[in-house]
Order: C-alpha cells, then structure tokens, then sequence
C-alpha cells in the first residue's frame, strides 16, 4: 500500500468539504493500493483540531509545522487574498500544490504569482471543478467528436437559490468574478477557444444591501470567441427554484445541454410534462459533489506524477481575464476587449 499524505490549509465550508472527500478518497484509491493521510492547520485552531478528531486526521498548528511535517501535497482551501503567500510556500516546498479558485484577487496580483510558478518548475492545479462533472465532460466530448457540427449559439447559466452573506460579496469582486467565472472557464475548455469581447449588463431587485456594496443581484454577458462565435452567460443570486446550473451548445448538426436531469430547478408550463420530477439542488456542494470529489482523486493523480495537471494558474487567470472584462462592461455600459496575456519570448 502507497501512502499519500495531503495537507490542508483552511477549514471553512468548503475546506471542510475538501477534507472529508480527501478521507473518503481510500474508498475507491484503497482498491489501487493508494492510502491518503490528511493533516489540516486553520487559524481557527479549535475548529480545526476539532475536524481532525472527527475525520481521524492529524492536526498541525501552524502553516508552517504542517509544510515541515512530510506531506506530499498542499491543498488550499483560505480566504482569496491568502492564495499568493499560500502557493508561494508550497511551490517553495517543492509540493504539488491545490488552490481554490481564483490565483489572486485579481488579473494584476495574479501575473507574479504565474511567473514565480514557472521560474520554479512549480506545479499547482486550481479548483474549477465543472471540468470534472459528467455532463460537462460528455457535452466536451461530443463536441470533439464533430457530433454537434459547427457551434452557433452557447448559453451558460449560474443561478444561487440564495445570495451568500452581503459581507461576502462586498469583498468577492462582483457576481461575474466570484459566480460566472466558472462558466467562463468551462466554455473555454470545452471549445478550446479565447473569448475575446464581453457586453454586460445588471440589475439589483432584491436585496438593496447587494447594490450598496457595488456588487448586482443579476447579470448577463454576451461574450464573443476568436471565431466570432457568441454566447450567453446569465447569473443571479435569487433563483428561488433551487440552484441551477447549465449550458446548452446548439450546432449545424445537433444540440446538448448540460443540467437538464431530474433534479433540475425547473418547471414545465407544458401540459401532461412532468419532467423533471426530482428535488432541485439547493447548492452548489450538492449539484457538484461528485465533481468534488473526482477533482480531488485527480489531485492526487498529480500528486503521484500519474496524471497530467487538469487545471494550471494560466487556464484559471485567462477565466478570471474575462471575469475582469464583464464586470468592466457592466460598470461602463458598452462592450469590452479581453486583454489577452502577452506572448512570452
């Protein structure tokens, strides 16, 4: 049996999500010979010691302690604006690194951190876990073969069934930069293919707080590709039927939509229609657990120098790109150019 040790920065919501599908990895790695041991560290030491116990993990009071302990990679799991100190302590370890998405809090603090990656030979994978559930994997794949045709229209659609707390959002960089960053990234993947100009619009109907703190309620983009393919991207804080996520691909030869299953937040006005019959998802954790963990079992891949890695710092910095894009758009009222990276010589 191989044992893998991970270590955890961060213990939240979702560093506690991370943590108990990092244990439950030996259920399915066990049958490969793989056994993963997690240790975890949170300023939060109560909390943190707390999980270990819980999960029969290990404990480690510092950041520090646990980089010295002799894990083999670092999962991070902290507020944003700690990722760059974070990423650069691991790569400096010379650990494989996990880092929730976004690199930095923006486009700008994100270059050095890229930069210091590369000069250093470093490996991080970034969290963008739609890359790893199902119906996006199977839309991908259709669209590979040729099965669609050629691509005319793509709808991508992020819905919360309720907006996170107003202190959130005032430091989250705006819907598009915390919520439709995650569409961003998925069309770019599945199409392979720069978006290069964003339209976007917003409203604020529901909570004034929302507004207050400079952030919308709802929101739209329409992005244009290098082929001069478009697409929609549409969010919102307030979908009361439950947390939806989508996205349709419409081709020359057939069409596909990711989400459309039986717990979709959805109703038919049709009549005799009683699909889909299932309880909507309520969050995002619940729509993408599977995601989660799969993104997690590939970490570990990485880890093992047994997979390539599936998401690196350019891919999540050329999302957040557009993101910066969009919410320059809503706040100007008319259309925006992408900056694209510059070529390196």
């Amino acid at each position: 049996m191989k044992e893998t040790v991970l270590g955890l920065v961060g213990v939240g919501r979702i560093g506690v999500m991370h943590a108990r599908n990092i244990v439950a990895l030996n259920d399915s790695l066990g049958r490969d010979g793989i056994h993963v041991r997690l240790k975890l560290t949170d300023v939060a030491a109560q909390h943190a010691a707390a999980l270990a116990t819980d999960l029969g993990a290990e404990f480690v009071p510092t950041v520090d302690g646990l980089l010295a302990s002799g894990i083999d990679g670092l999962v991070i799991a902290t507020g944003t604006a700690t990722h760059p100190e974070l990423i650069t302590k691991g790569v400096d370890a010379g650990l494989p690194v996990f880092c929730e998405k976004p690199v930095a809090v923006n486009v700008q603090e994100s270059l050095p951190v890229l930069d210091y990656i590369n000069e250093k030979g470093g490996t991080v994978q970034i969290g963008h876990q739609r890359r790893f559930d199902a119906g996006y994997l199977e839309a991908k794949r259709a669209y590979d073969a040729g099965e669609l045709g050629w691509i005319h229209s793509l709808r991508a659609v992020t819905c919360d069934m309720t907006p996170p707390p107003v202190e959130f959002l005032a430091t989250s960089g705006g819907l598009f930069r915390d919520c439709s960053v995650h569409d961003f990234d998925i069309l770019r993947w599945l199409t392979g293919r720069e978006i290069v100009e964003v339209y976007a619009k917003g409203s604020n109907n529901g909570d004034p707080a929302i507004g207050a703190v400079g952030d919308v309620d709802t929101a739209l983009a329409v992005v244009t590709f290098d082929d001069g393919t478009v697409g929609t991207v549409s969010a919102s804080r307030y979908n009361g039927a439950g947390h939806d996520v989508r996205l349709e691909l419409q081709g020359s030869a057939g069409s596909v939509m990711v989400g459309m299953d039986e717990q979709m937040a959805m109703s038919s006005a049709e009549q005799l229609v009683e699909f889909p019959s299932g309880d909507p998802h309520k969050t995002f954790a619940e729509r993408f657990d599977q995601a989660y963990r799969s993104e997690m079992a590939a970490f570990v891949e990485v880890v093992l120098g047994n997979r390539k890695n599936p998401c690196t710092p350019e891919d999540a910095v050329a999302a957040s790109r557009v993101a910066d894009a969009a919410q320059e758009s809503l706040e100007a009222g008319a259309p925006v150019r992408v900056a694209l990276p510059a070529v390196r010589s």
